[in-house]
């Protein structure tokens, strides 16, 4: 192409978004917002204070894992196995409701901070002491997608920005070379590409997808980054019109005057061309020690596609990356939904643990001993917790229901207290009565340990002032060391 040849802006941008990165270049190209500061959109920015972690990596576990069947004890529901609830149920429910359900696991205490895990759990103990655990959960929806809406974005039914969006909005990347907020098999269902958008916020903020949702056919050891490669263009081609659109930018901007939007826009253009060599690198595993590998479960078939989306999210957060998402979901034979348990609660949820359990175990320890965990935040956790009470149906397949008035999550590292409990439910795990923590509580606490004042982040749209928590949200600091 002549360097003085006459085409027009638009084309010229439609044209080349073609084999530059996985980065979804059209919907940037799309974006009509436009930037409030001429700075890149993804530079490191300073955060409201002194931050506790520099990233976060989200262990999400898609369908409501059973707190009471896992972290949460409750005697007085073994005690009453069988028997109507003595307390007043909520009025909203997904589907018909049994009688109290005692858990098929026993308990025991765990690590030197006693931290009670089900038998279920046989290689998580061993990382007892490092995990802050949430006990308090509640008020989200009762449905899959209004739950996982909420938990990802803050809002149930209007599209707002995605957690990860907000965290990378507000503190950019350390690397330019990769984007701020990775997704690792996302879940396709109940909020699908919402649970990673960006909606009014600029389009570089948006989750970048690694895989699909739970490769139940296909390893996540061979999943890629889509249009990562051109196969019509070299590098060197490619190099050259990025230069020119440069050149045609600067007379646009000479005789126009500055233009933040289009520049964070050409901006993405120049991270995606690099990409194309640093996302390679960066999800090649084989690199990785033979000991690692096997820390991480990938020599095992059913713990493998958990260890290889954990490796990964470790070598993301190693290269800068602010905000990662592991998702496990969608790959029983039974049931659709990993820790979706309406029946077979027993044989769902000894499946589900056995494919986490070491994987989660040996990620933990990986990133301790590299010094990783004194600056990155774990979360794991699902969009609610599942009933103390049986879901009617055959004994034989019997399971629980959503749950949503109280469960529980977890966390570890960047100075949250290990081995230590926060917020209680009932004496049958029903209701969160100690501590509870909504929805807008746990973002608001997550934003304050990347030093994130989640009053202060907000974005100007359509004539108000949006954030992550709306008008509510309440730091839990009684849980930071």
């Amino acid at each position: 192409m002549q360097p003085h040849s006459k085409i027009h802006r638009r084309s010229l941008l439609n044209q080349w978004c073609v084999g530059f990165g996985g980065l979804a270049l059209n919907a940037m190209l799309a974006e009509q917002g436009s930037a409030q500061t001429s700075r890149h959109p993804l530079s490191a920015q300073q955060p409201h204070f002194v931050p506790r972690a520099k990233r976060i990596i989200f262990l999400f576990m898609h369908g409501g894992p059973s707190h009471i069947d896992l972290f949460d004890p409750k005697p007085m529901v073994d005690k009453h196995d069988g028997k109507e609830p003595p307390f007043e149920r909520t009025r909203v429910k997904f589907a018909n409701r049994g009688n109290l359900l005692k858990s098929p696991w026993r308990f025991r205490p765990t690590g030197k901070s006693g931290i009670p895990m089900s038998e279920l759990w046989q290689h998580l103990p061993r990382v007892a002491d490092d995990l802050c655990m949430l006990h308090g959960l509640c008020e989200t929806n009762i449905a899959h997608g209004g739950a996982c809406m909420k938990l990802f974005t803050g809002a149930e039914a209007t599209l707002r920005p995605s957690i990860g969006s907000w965290i990378s909005y507000g503190l950019g990347t350390e690397n330019l070379n990769l984007p701020s907020f990775i997704t690792i098999c996302p879940t396709s269902l109940h909020g699908g590409v919402d649970n990673y958008g960006t909606a009014f916020l600029p389009s570089i903020h948006q989750g970048v997808p690694l895989g699909a949702p739970g490769y139940p056919n296909t390893l996540v050891k061979d999943a890629r980054f889509p249009y990562l490669t051109n196969q019509f263009l070299s590098s060197k081609q490619q190099r050259a019109m990025l230069n020119h659109l440069k050149e045609l930018n600067e007379r646009y901007r000479n005789s126009t005057g500055p233009n933040s939007e289009l520049e964070a826009r050409i901006e993405s253009f120049e991270m995606a061309f690099r990409m194309q060599t640093a996302a390679p690198e960066a999800t090649d595993l084989s690199r990785e020690s033979k000991e690692t590998q096997s820390l991480y479960g990938l020599d095992n078939p059913a713990t493998s596609n958990m260890g290889h989306m954990l490796l990964l999210a470790r070598r993301f957060a190693e290269r800068g990356v602010r905000f990662i998402q592991v998702s496990h979901a969608h790959s029983l034979p039974f049931n659709n939904e990993q820790w979706d348990q309406h029946s077979h609660i027993k044989k769902g949820h000894e499946i589900n643990v056995a494919q986490i359990d070491l994987p989660i175990t040996g990620f933990i320890q990986d990133l301790k001993r590299r010094g990783l965990l004194d600056d990155t935040l774990v979360l794991w956790g699902g969009e609610f917790g599942r009933t103390p009470t049986s879901q009617q149906g055959n004994m034989a397949t019997i399971g629980r229901d959503h749950h949503s008035d109280g469960f529980t999550m977890f966390m570890a590292g960047a100075g949250v207290k290990g081995g230590f409990r926060y917020g209680k439910t009932d004496d049958f795990g029903y209701y969160a009565i100690e501590d509870r923590m909504t929805i807008h509580d746990l973002h608001a606490t997550i934003l304050h340990l990347m030093g994130l004042d989640h009053e202060q982040l907000t974005y100007h749209y359509a004539g108000r002032d949006f954030r992550l928590t709306d008008v509510h949200g309440a730091v839990a600091h009684d849980i930071f060391a």
